[in-house]
């Protein structure tokens, strides 16, 4: 479990990169739109709420407590519902939150197991 969480929280900070990119230029054609919508600033959000789980993820793997799984379960718990209730037109920020939601269920096995 010690290297899947560290993995699984290496791929989250490098998708976090990703999700920034994408989240700016969406917050930009919203800009550029008119629209009302804030799926720009929620793809940040998320990205912002990713790094913290994947950094939460990775400081506490060898932890024999279950806190960090904890908190990085309503970490990404957090990033998955703003995610998929903001898409709005930014329709990869469902791939993203259902990113988290897998977290959310790795941290959530991580718990139970207390592994």
């Amino acid at each position: 479990m010690k290297t899947a969480k560290l993995v699984t929280g290496i791929l989250s900070i490098v998708m976090t990169v990703i999700i920034m990119l994408q989240s700016c230029a969406a917050g930009l054609l919203n800009t550029l739109d008119g629209s009302d919508e804030v799926s720009g600033a929620a793809g940040f959000i998320v990205a912002i709420l990713m790094i913290a789980g994947g950094i939460t993820m990775i400081s506490t793997r060898k932890s024999e407590r279950r806190g960090g799984s904890i908190a990085a379960s309503i970490i990404f718990g957090v990033a998955a519902l703003l995610g998929f209730s903001l898409a709005g037109s930014f329709g990869d920020l469902k791939v993203w939150s259902t990113w988290c939601v897998l977290m959310l269920i790795f941290s959530i096995i991580s718990i139970i197991t207390n592994k």
